[in-house]
């Protein structure tokens, strides 16, 4: 009879260490992929060497407090020929036209 209650026990102990772990998992165990710690990835902040667009997450402006959507835009250089939004170009996620002038205004 004391088996059991012992094995009643300890399957109401597994029991409640399984909702434990499932509704409350330690920030350590839920930030790793495989066993190894992964980078957080930020699509606001690109790398110099990326050619291809880049991904921006939803976000509050800090001088107006607009909420800007999350949008795909180009790379940041020193150009701005390739822009989406240059004449001649195209955005190929909407089929919007570019109607800035891709040469800037001459200084006043």
């Amino acid at each position: 009879m004391g088996g059991r209650r012992q094995k009643g026990k300890l399957m109401r102990l597994m029991l409640i260490a399984c909702i434990v772990a499932v509704f409350f998992p330690t920030p350590g165990l839920a930030a790793r992929k495989n066993g190894y710690s992964q980078p957080r990835k930020s699509y606001s902040t690109p790398k110099a060497s990326r050619s291809g667009p880049v991904k921006v997450r939803g976000h509050i402006k800090k001088q107006s407090g607009a909420y800007v959507a999350p949008h795909i835009k180009t790379a940041p250089n020193k150009t701005k020929t390739d822009n989406y939004s240059t004449q001649g170009n195209a955005n190929p996620y909407t089929g919007k036209q570019g109607t800035k002038s891709p040469v800037p205004d001459a200084p006043r």
